[in-house]
């Protein structure tokens, strides 16, 4: 498994799950955060993550609530971002496994924190569910609001 730094702090890196992302998209509370991230990001200050399965989330957001038509705008002006998308590989699915079989978290969030694990990284979000998983599973989190 790929282990990149030993903490968040030291390697700079942080996974945006669906809230956090969709907050940037709407300009909703906690969009500033993620917006100055995507600076860093683009100065190489910082590495920004997204797993595809939270991708799949955002995109469905989306089309359930405008349509297809903006789902696709919304894919390609992710795909635009200093965001590294990262695939579901089995490593990734496992660690997202074990968590949500040790935590009552939605599956996506596990992803999140699946990869965050990987990667050494802060999780980005205001989805209060990820506190099950900050308390008992020593997932950092970044809270946006």
């Amino acid at each position: 498994m790929q282990n990149e730094g030993n903490n968040p702090r030291e390697t700079g890196s942080y996974v945006l799950d669906s809230f956090a992302l969709l907050a940037y998209l709407q300009a909703e509370p906690g969009s500033n955060r993620v917006r100055e991230l995507l600076k860093k990001a683009v100065q190489r200050d910082c590495r920004l993550y997204i797993c595809v399965v939270n991708l799949g989330e955002i995109v469905y957001i989306v089309e359930r609530e405008m349509g297809v038509a903006k789902a696709q705008e919304t894919l390609a002006r992710i795909e635009e971002l200093p965001i590294e998308i990262v695939d579901a590989d089995r490593p990734l699915a496992l660690i997202a496994a074990h968590l949500k079989a040790a935590s009552p978290v939605a599956y996506a969030d596990c992803f999140a924190a699946a990869l965050a694990r990987l990667k050494n990284a802060f999780v980005v979000t205001g989805d209060p569910e990820f506190q099950k998983l900050s308390l008992h599973q020593g997932i950092e989190v970044e809270w946006l609001v």
